[in-house]
């Protein structure tokens, strides 16, 4: 299977939109009232907020293409004030990496990692760190596989007025 990684540009918000509604759907689908899903989809994947992270030249977003779809797509940024991190240590957080499930298993994940790998070796950083929802057993072990560990912190990732916990992963480079 060809996989072409493309970033994505601000001219693509529908785009975008559309595949992260659809797979942050399908991967949270049930832990939470619908509502709750359809207030949470749009608050954070409609165009407009989806063009500010696209316009953005310090937010880095990549889609995986297949067959001219996307079948998955990778966003990170340098460090945020989400997490308390290293301070000595240049950091890029992973902040989203979604596959379709067509897609899953056939590599586009792993592609997606190598996208993120690559640009922190091209820049020099020191720590790539990521949150991942505390019962995606699945997705953990996809990053424990790139040798991202736990850190042993949690945060709050409320979809709506449903509690959720994440666990941060960190990786050092």
């Amino acid at each position: 299977m060809n996989v072409s990684i493309q970033r994505f540009t601000k001219n693509k918000p529908a785009q975008l939109s559309a595949i992260s509604k659809k797979t942050f759907y399908d991967t949270f689908t049930g832990t939470c009232t619908e509502e709750d899903m359809q207030w949470f989809l749009e608050k954070y994947f409609n165009e407009e907020s989806l063009f500010k992270e696209l316009d953005n030249e310090n937010f880095f977003c990549y889609a995986a293409i297949i067959n001219n779809e996307v079948a998955g797509f990778i966003k990170f940024k340098e460090s945020s004030t989400d997490f308390t991190i290293p301070t000595h240590l240049k950091s890029i957080e992973l902040k989203s990496l979604y596959v379709d499930e067509p897609y899953h298993g056939k590599g586009v994940a792993q592609q997606l990692m190598t996208c993120i790998l690559q640009h922190a070796k091209d820049f020099a950083y020191q720590l790539i760190y990521l949150s991942v929802w505390e019962y995606n057993f699945k997705a953990q072990t996809f990053y424990k596989k790139f040798g991202f560990e736990d850190s042993g912190h949690q945060n709050n990732f409320p979809i709506g007025n449903t509690p959720q916990t994440d666990l941060w992963y960190w990786k050092k480079l």
